[in-house]
């Protein structure tokens, strides 16, 4: 930019400004297709920099800050949500162990719900469905991988019996609706990884809804069957815990609607797919709750709560956040989004596997489950 400019033209999603009291030219109009709007910034505003390269790079910081604050919305939010509805099912005396497959797991996956309905919300579906995939193989093989590299993780023979494999045939329902058609295609492995192989209609949305209705309808009714006494806890009156649980859902809607927007700036900026962002930053991002959660309770020796956390979170993401989604608007499945639920698909029963091995994951189960997806991630980032 030469000195004798007299403005600096930027851009920012939403606005439409030009200022009046300056001339510009079309040169210095960067980026256009980047942001939806242009507005123009004089010299004296705070956003104006000496070097007209600087712009893109000011939008990036500004956008990361934005990323950073609202995943620390995300997780204090969903923290706060999960005291209060913890404390609120101890007064209806629910067992833990539903406690960690329902309450906890949905609300440590409150922040995908926000992030995958905002992207539905705004159209941008490839984060929808990359988001919860790549919540769940991050879950299965980081998470879980994690705590039993801390300490050998058994697992109850009930979650085995019944929840993982509500989790199994879950996966697998949602790769059939939604990739199955493309991927027998006789074009699949000649489109590109961007291109539109399937779809999660709204249908489909409604039944994965319906489907998740039912396994919590079931989780209630075994519990009334087995009903237990006082649990520990921390313990709070009926209005603490709504005040909570309020507080929680305020956080997590608001940082996840920030999430969307500057994740999206960031991968247009950079040249990255909606799909990759999603599967990565913002996938790892929404996890971190789970992962705090189930790293904590591991160290603890809670080790029943982390695999219950972890196994309700990816019910959850399928089943009622994906297919959430897909009611607000069909979920578009792009090629790159078949070969990970293919993946998640053989992580989900690799992770099964392990389980069934002595009812446990061993530590050394532990370090291959973290190299897998070290490998994922190194797939997703170079495909």
């Amino acid at each position: 930019m030469k000195s004798g400019n007299k403005g600096v033209a930027c851009t920012l999603k939403g606005c439409n400004i030009i200022s009046s009291s300056r001339e510009f030219s079309p040169e210095y109009v960067l980026r256009s297709e980047t942001f939806t709007a242009d507005f123009y910034v004089c010299r004296e505003s705070l956003f104006f920099f000496a070097d007209i390269s600087y712009e893109g790079e000011a939008m990036v910081v500004v956008n990361v800050v934005i990323l950073v604050i609202a995943f620390a919305a995300l997780i204090k939010g969903a923290d706060v949500f999960v005291e209060g509805s913890s404390a609120l099912a101890r007064l209806f005396r629910i067992s833990g162990v539903v406690i960690g497959l329902t309450v906890v797991a949905m609300g440590t996956s409150m922040p995908e719900l926000a992030v995958s309905v905002s992207a539905a919300v705004q159209g941008s579906s490839e984060i929808a469905l990359s988001n919860v995939v790549g919540s769940n193989i991050f879950n299965l093989l980081g998470v879980l991988g994690l705590c039993a590299v801390i300490k050998a993780l058994p697992v109850d023979t009930v979650i085995l019996k019944r929840d993982f494999s509500v989790s199994a045939v879950s996966t697998a329902a949602v790769f059939t609706v939604s990739s199955a058609a493309g991927l027998f295609s006789k074009r699949f492995f000649n489109l590109d990884m961007g291109a539109v192989s399937g779809t999660v209609s709204r249908l489909s949305g409604i039944i994965l809804v319906a489907a998740f209705i039912v396994y919590i309808v079931y989780l209630i009714f075994d519990a009334r069957k087995h009903p237990c006494g006082e649990t520990g806890g921390i313990k709070h009156s009926l209005w603490k815990c709504l005040l909570l649980i309020t507080i929680g859902l305020v956080l997590i809607i608001i940082g996840g609607k920030a999430v969307v927007d500057s994740a999206r700036n960031i991968a247009r900026f950079f040249g990255m797919s909606e799909t990759l962002i999603g599967l990565t930053i913002v996938a790892v991002g929404t996890s971190l709750p789970e992962l705090v959660t189930s790293v904590v309770a591991a160290g603890k020796g809670e080790v029943a709560l982390a695999a219950g956390n972890i196994l309700g979170s990816n019910i959850f993401n399928l089943l009622f956040i994906l297919g959430f989604s897909a009611v607000i608007h069909p979920v578009s499945v792009n090629t790159a989004s078949v070969y990970d639920m293919f993946i998640l698909i053989a992580v989900t029963v690799m992770t099964w596997i392990f389980s069934l091995s002595g009812r446990k994951i061993t530590r050394a189960e532990g370090w291959i489950m973290l190299m897998c997806y070290a490998a994922s991630t190194v797939f997703a980032v170079l495909r």
